[in-house]
């Protein structure tokens, strides 16, 4: 019987935590099993899924910039890729199988950091990239009335609220805080050597939960701003490790948990 296989396909993709996941996950389950980084170009990700599924590999995950074209090499996907209109997670078999966990993964993060979460309170939305929208979906799935997105150009942020219906309320200028329950940065701003995300915290309920996309540094400006005014603040990393868990249960047959065991092995990594 061959050892199961499975990778994280992207350029770049040596940066990639997952690797660390999921050996640390194996471990903990006692799989056999190999999970390994694999630079892709995306004028050759058709042949690698053409040639890693006789290999033994069961399935990847796909990062950037290879979504969207993972998406369209796919037989068949889920009803959320679709929507999100990008794959992050692919199974190998008769057919290329598509899904994309990072909707899922920010949801149960955010119900893990901040489980007083209301979602029937209005959310904003900062950004209207690829990560934009698996946190719109999520957020529309979770039933959020209203999303107030905002983004520096905004005809981005239309094209979203054209797709995704009008529960999204495209904004400029000052965002509305006063009645959010929830502020997510989903702009790569305030990573490791990027520019500081220029957020006005002023008038945002206490009680609001305020989280970031980027892991790197785990607490952002963003974050350390909203703690310091007393603010439920949720970082990054918990999305990246929740979105790996359908893959991990799907490629190796266990379904691994997020604990703190699992963000330190990443953070050691």
């Amino acid at each position: 019987m061959r050892v199961p296989l499975a990778a994280v396909l992207g350029r770049p993709v040596g940066h990639s935590r997952s690797p660390a996941l999921f050996a640390h996950w194996l471990r903990i389950h006692g799989l056999r099993g190999h999970y390994v980084p694999i630079e892709v170009a995306p004028e050759g990700l058709g042949e690698a899924l053409r040639v890693l599924p006789a290999l033994g590999f069961r399935g990847a995950n796909v990062t950037v910039p290879l979504k969207e074209d993972a998406l369209a090499l796919a037989d068949d996907a889920t009803p959320r890729a679709r929507a999100i209109g990008a794959a992050n997670t692919l199974t190998f078999g008769e057919r290329l199988h598509a899904d994309n966990t990072d909707g899922h993964g920010f949801l149960a993060n955010l119900r893990d950091g901040a489980p007083g979460w209301n979602p029937t309170i209005p959310a904003i939305v900062l950004g209207a990239g690829g990560a934009s929208r698996a946190v719109l979906w999520a957020l529309l799935d979770a039933g959020v009335p209203e999303i107030r997105l905002a983004n520096r150009t905004r005809a981005r942020a239309e094209a979203l609220a054209e797709a995704f219906g009008s529960r999204i309320r495209v904004v400029d200028g000052p965002v509305p805080l006063a009645d959010a329950g929830l502020l997510v940065n989903a702009t790569s701003l305030g990573m490791t050597g990027q520019a500081p995300l220029e957020a006005r915290l002023d008038g945002l309920p206490p009680s609001a939960v305020v989280t970031d996309l980027v892991y790197a540094p785990l607490e952002t400006p963003l974050l350390a701003a909203a703690r310091a005014r007393g603010n439920p603040v949720v970082d990054g990393l918990g999305m990246l490790l929740h979105q790996a868990v359908p893959g991990f249960a799907r490629w190796f047959g266990a379904t691994p948990a997020v604990d703190g065991a699992t963000r330190r092995a990443v953070l050691d990594a």
